[in-house]
């Protein structure tokens, strides 16, 4: 079975996500190689950036195969909640600047409350709960301390 033929507007929005989900990838494994580096001596598997590399590599080969063989296809406009999503996403950018986990906390909450969650125990659950969850597993179990910042000041002290 044949596809139809696309319009050039068709064609530059089959292209558009990919080229936005590499171009960030491309800048994310930039910021990867400003990680400092481990003396050897201290180096007990792989370096800090190793991890992030492969899976930012892992992600520009699926979302350049995913674009070859199993193209985005517009039919319509972008929702509100698309817009309403690439907005949490800046504000999550502004709020990390003053503590990660209040905006991890204020971005899921935000997120599900938009894509239509009503009710506030999954509100909490998500915006309150899951993030301290996170924080406390980290913090505790694999002694990886976060940045400082507004909430995570009150922890460290």
């Amino acid at each position: 079975m044949t596809t139809p033929p696309q319009s050039d507007k068709h064609v530059f929005e089959r292209w558009l996500v990919p080229a936005l989900i590499i171009l960030f990838c491309v800048a994310a494994f930039w910021v990867s190689t400003t990680f400092k580096k481990m003396p050897p001596i201290l180096k007990r598997g792989i370096h800090p950036s190793d991890f992030p590399q492969l899976l930012l590599i892992t992600l520009i080969l699926l979302t350049g195969l995913m674009a070859w063989f199993d193209p985005v296809r517009v039919r319509e406009r972008l929702q509100g909640t698309v817009w309403g999503t690439l907005v949490l996403m800046v504000v999550f950018a502004a709020l990390a600047g003053l503590d990660l986990f209040l905006a991890l906390g204020v971005f899921a909450a935000a997120l599900a409350a938009l894509w239509g969650e009503r009710r506030v125990l999954p509100l909490v659950l998500v915006g309150v709960i899951i993030p301290a969850l996170i924080f406390f597993c980290f913090d505790m179990v694999f002694e990886i301390r976060f940045p400082r910042g507004i909430l995570t000041n009150l922890w460290y002290g």
